[in-house]
C-alpha cells in the first residue's frame, strides 16, 4: 500500500511538467541545438528543483497560497517576462556565430536546477496538488513516516525526469524530419511562451 506514495508522486510530477514550461523548453532547445546527453543534464538537476519545490510547497502550502493570491504583481511580472523573451525568440534571426557559446552551455547541471527552482507557477501547482491529495483521503505532511516521504518525491523526480526524457527523444524526431531546425525551434518557442503569457493574464483579468 506505501508504493501508492511513489505512484501518486510520478503521476503529480508529469502532470506538472507536461505543460511547456522553461525547463522544458530548455531540453528541447539543447537536444535540437546540440544533443540528448547535454539535455539530459538539464534533466537531472530539474527533477532536484521539483523535489525541493515540491518540499517546500508540502511545508508551507497555505502561506504560498495566500502569498500569491495578495501580491499580484508577482504573477504580473512572469508574464511581462514570458511575453518579452517569447517576443524575442520569434523574431530573432539565426546566427552562425558559435564562438562564444561554450562557457554558456557548459554548465547544464546548473541551467536545468535554476530553471526549475526559479519558477513559481510550479511551486503554485504543487500547492494546488497537495490540496487535491489531501482531499482524496490521501494524507500528506512532513509528519509522515520517512518511507512515505522519500517514496513521494522520490516519485517526483522519477516523474519529472521522465517526462523531460520524453520531450527529448520527441524533439530528436522533429529534428531529423525538419531542416533550418534552430530558427523553427525559436520561433515556435516563442509563440509558445507569448501563448502562455496570454493565458496567464487573462487568468489574471479575471481575478
Amino acid at each position: 500500500m506505501i508504493l501508492v506514495y511513489l505512484l501518486i508522486g510520478i503521476l503529480a510530477a508529469i502532470l506538472g511538467a507536461l505543460p511547456l514550461g522553461a525547463s522544458n523548453i530548455a531540453v528541447i532547445n539543447t537536444t535540437l541545438k546540440e544533443n540528448a546527453k547535454k539535455a539530459f543534464k538539464i534533466a537531472i538537476t530539474a527533477g532536484m528543483a521539483e523535489v525541493i519545490l515540491s518540499y517546500y510547497a508540502l511545508h508551507c502550502n497555505m502561506i504560498i497560497a495566500d502569498f500569491f493570491n495578495h501580491n499580484i504583481w508577482v504573477q504580473v511580472i512572469v508574464v511581462m517576462l514570458l511575453f518579452i523573451i517569447g517576443t524575442f525568440l520569434f523574431f530573432k534571426k539565426q546566427s552562425k556565430k558559435h564562438t562564444k557559446k561554450r562557457r554558456i552551455t557548459q554548465s547544464k547541471y546548473a541551467t536545468g536546477f535554476f530553471l526549475g527552482i526559479l519558477n513559481p507557477p510550479v511551486l503554485i501547482y504543487w500547492v494546488i496538488a497537495f490540496g487535491i491529495i489531501n482531499n482524496n483521503d490521501i494524507m500528506l505532511s512532513l509528519q509522515s513516516s520517512f518511507s512515505v516521504l522519500f517514496l513521494f518525491f522520490f516519485g517526483v523526480y522519477l516523474g519529472k525526469l521522465l517526462t523531460l526524457y520524453f520531450y527529448s527523444q520527441f524533439s530528436i524526431l522533429i529534428k531529423k524530419k525538419v531542416q533550418n531546425i534552430t530558427l523553427v525551434i525559436n520561433r515556435v518557442t516563442g509563440v509558445l511562451l507569448v501563448v502562455i503569457a496570454f493565458i496567464q493574464a487573462v487568468k489574471l483579468y479575471a481575478i
